[in-house]
């Protein structure tokens, strides 16, 4: 029942923090002096009765009620410039669908090998294995995503020439795009594996355990890890969120046609419905993302208390 409580109250917040962000991004995007059309080759004249025609003539705050009565109904309009008079909806949705077939590799890459690292790292602490592993997370976090996805396109496309360099027709497509997606969110969840693992290895409950006679490996890989989890559950929330939406370093690099490439390219062309759209639809995921951790911080620890 208070789970039930919990739940209905963080889709109450959801809600209104979806209608603040709303808010929040329509009119900062329209305090941006010019509209979508300005690249247009016409006259004043031309480009007047296409603001028109799609009420961006209007008063700002009628626009936004506009905008929100369609929105209740469905409607995220059409693109002005990116794909002319194509359904917001159904460039959203297409576009998150390539996203979240790299995305879902990317994180499980990022977790499967990530936590690992961490724990090994911290079973190892202050050996030749554990400064390794730091160096390279270290390198990973630094490293821009571009100069990683530069430099296996230059390695693996170019020079050995074993994977292909555009989209996701194949499975060998997958490699360059995951590994460039995934490279950040691993090391820093090595990273952060170990500085909670670290931070229980000397309480007293694994001094317990150690006294049954458990192994070190058993120690740190099951019951630190079980109590060390909080953290790597919070950062899974924006990130999971982040990968699922897509990368635009990736997206754009390789030819890929996914939300994170068209959000960033919507910005540079002024195309108002998809920048609001995306938006909305990056906030909605965050919000529910972060929920469902907060969800699953009652499982992996009972005595806490959702409020």
């Amino acid at each position: 029942m208070d789970l039930l409580k919990y739940i209905l109250k963080r889709i109450l917040i959801a809600l209104l923090t979806l209608l603040i962000v709303t808010a929040v991004t329509f009119f900062l995007m329209n305090l941006i002096p010019g509209d979508p059309f300005m690249s247009e080759k016409a006259t004043e004249a031309s480009r007047a009765a296409l603001r028109a025609k799609y009420g961006l003539d209007k008063p700002v705050i009628i626009q936004y009620l506009l905008y929100m009565k369609n929105l209740l109904h469905g409607d995220m309009g059409i693109s002005y410039v990116l794909q002319k008079n194509r359904a917001i909806s159904d460039i959203v949705f297409q576009s998150f669908a390539v996203s979240l077939r790299l995305g879902v590799w990317a994180l499980i890459c990022a977790i499967v090998i990530g936590v690992p690292l961490g724990c090994l790292a911290g079973l190892k602490k202050d050996g030749p294995v554990d400064a390794v592993l730091r160096v390279f997370t270290a390198l990973g976090i630094s490293v821009p995503g571009f100069v990683v996805a530069s430099v296996l396109m230059i390695i693996f496309a170019v020079k050995l020439g074993i994977l292909p360099t555009t989209g996701l027709g194949s499975p060998a497509g997958y490699v360059m795009p995951v590994i460039t997606l995934s490279l950040y969110p691993t090391c820093y969840l090595a990273r952060l594996t170990r500085a909670s693992i670290l931070e229980v290895t000397n309480q007293d409950f694994l001094r317990t355990v150690r006294a049954k006679g458990m192994s070190e490996r058993t120690v740190i890989f099951v019951h630190a890890l079980k109590n060390s989890l909080i953290p790597i559950i919070t950062y899974l929330g924006p990130l999971s969120a982040a990968i699922l939406t897509g990368g635009f370093v990736a997206e754009s690099v390789f030819n890929i046609p996914g939300l994170g490439r068209y959000f960033v390219s919507a910005i540079g062309s002024r195309d108002y419905t998809l920048i609001m759209a995306t938006t909305i639809f990056y906030s909605a995921l965050i919000i529910l993302m972060n929920m469902v951790c907060d969800i699953l911080y009652k499982v992996v620890d009972p005595r806490i208390r959702l409020s």
